[in-house]
């Protein structure tokens, strides 16, 4: 254990003794890493509480971590664990807006916004070492969000406050770095052409388990907001990767490109025909319409607001299923069976229309009358913004082929209830009853 882990520890001891109620960290095998430069917001408060504090205890002078001192004590001794242990790249589903920057209870006053939270100073569109604390060591991926142009720091963070794609993810990044609380994870990258005060988001996802971690870095850009024309064209995406081949179907994930001012979208793009087939803000999309048992090569491009192109990613080659394999083998009756000033009740009806028995389901549409799902039964329900996802509960998960399964809602809207117009059953569309 390092001196200053040695000294938290110690400080954490101390306070109890004297009476208060402190939380100390977790033994190291629990505590995992967060950014340490630029530093995450719990970073820089537990710094700034330490090396302001005698004999281990915390004092620190910035008055955004006194406030989030006197709200709790846990984050700033486990700064390292701001984490959901069971997010499995659910980030958006499972984080609301306004909870991005500590996600659990725990880390909430680590959500208030405001520009006097501390802050590093970082040179617009210039290269970057990241740093992250390295505490117990896990593979995954990392991904590095902005702040838009425009967002307001004196509202709670939301994800479309965030630039829609991530302007750096690196995966597996060597431990070849040693700071002052341990050994750390070092990678380059690129920051995108921003000016004045942003959030730098993390998001590390372990590939070895469903635990992520978040983190909020703030930064003041220095030398950006040229209003230069962009004619500079975003690197080739990686390469992409299928998963989840069906009939009709794939699923293709690749590597974040890198932009001088950011990648605003992707496109796959059919190698045969160079014919559009997909877009997506993410690094992942759908490609649907394909005919089974036949070949298939796609690639990917990136590109920026300005419209510039990406060279093409190398391709990936797929061979769809056969016809029995097709997705769009359920259907989904959704149906209104209540309505008042204010809000709806809806029943959905998942009829499995396949050959054979489907073990646990996911139902997502989007609300196209800006509902919000207050209560349901039969399923447990994930909103962010208009976008629904409805997973099964514990007892009625499988259901056989030709079998259906019921669940329903209630939801608070300010106008007439209106029938979503799509719905997939875990990614792939389901026709409409």
């Amino acid at each position: 254990m390092n001196l200053a882990r040695l000294t938290a520890l110690m400080g954490g001891a101390a306070v109890l003794a004297a009476g208060f109620a402190v939380a100390l960290p977790p033994e190291p095998a629990e505590a995992h890493g967060g950014l340490t430069y630029p530093a995450t917001r719990t970073y820089a408060c537990y710094r700034d509480g330490i090396d302001n504090g005698n004999g281990g205890s915390l004092d620190p002078q910035n008055p955004m971590c006194q406030d989030a001192l006197a709200a709790n004590s846990y984050p700033f001794w486990n700064w390292f664990g701001n984490l959901i242990s069971n997010a499995g790249g659910r980030h958006r589903e499972i984080i609301p807006d306004g909870k991005l920057c500590g996600p659990t209870s725990q880390f909430d006053a680590f959500n208030a916004p405001g520009t006097e939270w501390p802050a590093t100073d970082v040179r617009a569109g210039q290269q970057i070492t990241f740093r992250y604390n390295a505490w117990a060591p896990h593979p995954g991926t990392w991904y590095q969000y902005i702040t838009k142009d425009g967002w307001n720091p004196d509202e709670p963070l939301g994800w479309d406050d965030l630039e829609p794609v991530p302007f750096d993810q690196v995966t597996n990044p060597p431990i070849n770095g040693s700071g002052p609380d341990g050994a750390e994870y070092t990678w380059n990258a690129a920051l995108p052409d921003k000016s004045g005060r942003h959030i730098i988001y993390s998001i590390w996802q372990r590939s070895d388990s469903p635990e992520a971690f978040y983190n909020c870095a703030d930064v003041n850009f220095t030398g950006g907001g040229t209003t230069e024309p962009d004619t500079e064209a975003p690197t080739a995406p990686g390469a992409p990767m299928a998963h989840e081949v069906t009939g009709d179907s794939v699923d293709l994930m690749w590597g974040a490109a890198r932009d001088n001012r950011g990648v605003t979208r992707y496109e796959v793009r059919d190698a045969a025909t160079d014919e559009v087939v997909a877009t997506s803000t993410r690094t992942e999309a759908t490609v649907t319409g394909l005919t089974p048992e036949t070949d298939y090569a796609f690639y990917v491009v990136a590109l920026d607001a300005a419209g510039n192109t990406s060279p093409a990613s190398s391709t990936v080659s797929v061979t769809t299923g056969s016809a029995n394999e097709t997705s769009g083998e359920c259907t989904v009756d959704f149906t209104v069976a209540n309505q008042w000033s204010g809000g709806y009740t809806a029943n959905v009806k998942l009829t499995n229309d396949g050959d054979a028995a489907i073990s646990g389901w996911t139902v997502d549409w989007e609300f196209t009358d800006g509902a919000t799902v207050s209560n349901g039964w039969s399923a447990e329900f994930q909103q962010h913004g208009d976008h629904v996802m409805a997973t099964n509960a514990a007892w009625n998960g499988n259901v056989p082929a030709g079998g259906s399964v019921t669940f329903g809602f209630n939801a608070s809207s300010t106008g007439p209830a209106q029938v979503p117009e799509a719905f997939r059953l875990d990614g792939s569309s389901c026709a409409t009853a």
